[in-house]
């Protein structure tokens, strides 16, 4: 049997199960099979001899940096973030990727990523979303509360200088006022049980031409349905977090999967949060 899984700490109730057993089946791959794995952070560095009787890995908080010294090498993806989130056994030798990013550009195809584009919030999908979007040619403008200032300025630095003539700017998140052709939440606020909670107000969604929320739960946020009732495109996390899987088979074992296909796997995905929430 080959093994694959997801480690972290504390796992807690994850949706990655689902998605990798649906991906297997897809690819017709019967002898595989996708586990979970809750490593302390501690026993980090002396967990080399379990990884290796992996066939591959994904990774979550708080791990992501933390096993970068137990790697053979880093493709670009996970060097340009200093951050791995899936892990290649390749005949015993440990590869690091960042399927993250590929998970957002796929999702957001629709959407004009090149574009002037507002992201909320600075911190590791905020990061990986500014710097994705500023090599494809987009306009930043980072927007954040006063106590994240001064990381929105290490991530300003950060974009210019692995993204070159781009332009960057910070505003408060309180008091924007301009027009965004895609305006992206990769903030909590909102998140499940605070559904409630929007990160802006009514004035930005109407001056921006879509919407993109890294938030899978709910699959439809309150930001997304604000966005949605001016009939402006809203794309929710759930996207993201299947094509960043999907992108972890195609590392695996060059897995190959139909557009219609991921799509019901973002569907049944998106069913069993809300099924979750009713409990």
């Amino acid at each position: 049997m080959n093994k694959f899984a997801l480690t972290g700490h504390p796992l807690g109730h994850t949706m990655s199960p689902l998605i990798h057993d649906r991906l297997f089946a897809l690819s017709g791959r019967k002898d595989s099979e996708y586990g979970l794995i809750d490593i302390d952070p501690a026993d980090i560095p002396t967990s080399r001899e379990l990884f290796e009787t992996l066939c591959g890995l994904n990774v979550t908080i708080p791990h992501k940096q933390i096993v970068i010294p137990l790697m053979d090498s880093l493709d670009e993806t996970a060097a340009r973030y200093n951050a791995v989130n899936c892990i290649m056994n390749d005949n015993g030798r440990l590869i690091g990727y960042n399927t993250d990013c590929t998970g957002f550009l796929r999702s957001a195809e629709t959407l004009h990523v090149g574009g002037k584009t507002c992201i909320l919030g600075c911190g590791g999908v905020g990061r990986m979303i500014a710097i994705e979007s500023a090599l494809h040619g987009a306009d930043i403008t980072l927007a954040v509360i006063p106590q994240d200032v001064k990381a929105a300025q290490l991530l300003m630095a950060e974009i210019l200088e692995k993204c070159g003539n781009v332009s960057v700017k910070i505003a408060d998140i309180a008091s924007l006022d301009d027009s965004f052709d895609l305006l992206i939440n990769a903030t909590p606020v909102g998140m499940y049980p605070k559904v409630d909670a929007c990160p802006v107000n009514d004035k930005v969604i109407e001056q921006s031409g879509s919407v993109f929320d890294v938030i899978y739960n709910p699959t439809e946020t309150l930001l997304m349905k604000k966005a949605r009732a001016l009939g402006k495109t809203a794309i929710g996390g759930t996207a993201m977090l299947v094509y960043q899987a999907v992108r972890a088979h195609e590392i695996w074992y060059g897995g190959e999967f139909k557009a219609d296909d991921v799509a019901k796997i973002i569907t049944e995905v998106e069913d069993a949060v809300n099924e979750m929430n009713k409990k």
